[in-house]
């Protein structure tokens, strides 16, 4: 979860909200990804879908079965879906996003009728991913005053 912090970091310098992610298959990180949307003007570029890309080309596969993903923040249903469909064994993630979370706040992954289950854990290292968002909000509120 350090490193999906340290990559959160770099969504920074793209006053975009600092959210990581990384992707590990046999203890080597295979993919890794920070948010996008304000840097590419893309709704899709959530970190969760730019390191499965990254996954994805280095295994010269979308199935990224026996590798965990690890986000600072819960996943969205969009990234859930993406999760979902490359086939990811775990799921960690650190703070909960109680307005689009899609996996134990706003919607539970439970309910959804997929063809792949995903094991999950949250509340990794919970304040620090917590406390990155928090702040950036804070920084935002303080600028457009």
């Amino acid at each position: 979860m350090k490193k999906a912090i340290h990559y959160a970091k770099k969504s920074l310098l793209s006053d975009d909200v600092p959210i990581g992610c990384v992707i590990v298959k046999n203890n080597k990180i295979i993919g890794y990804g920070y948010n996008k949307k304000e840097k590419l003007h893309s709704p899709i570029a959530h970190a969760e879908i730019m390191a499965i890309n990254m996954a994805s080309k280095n295994l010269n596969s979308y199935h990224l079965e026996g590798s965990d993903i690890y986000v600072t923040l819960e996943p969205c249903l969009m990234c859930v879906g993406a999760i979902l469909n490359s086939r990811i064994r775990n799921l960690y993630f650190g703070a909960r996003n109680k307005r689009f979370g899609a996996v134990v706040s706003h919607q539970k992954i439970e309910k959804l009728i997929t063809n792949h289950n995903i094991s999950y854990e949250f509340g990794i290292c919970e304040k620090e991913c917590a406390n990155l968002i928090t702040k950036f909000f804070l920084e935002l509120r303080k600028r457009s005053k």
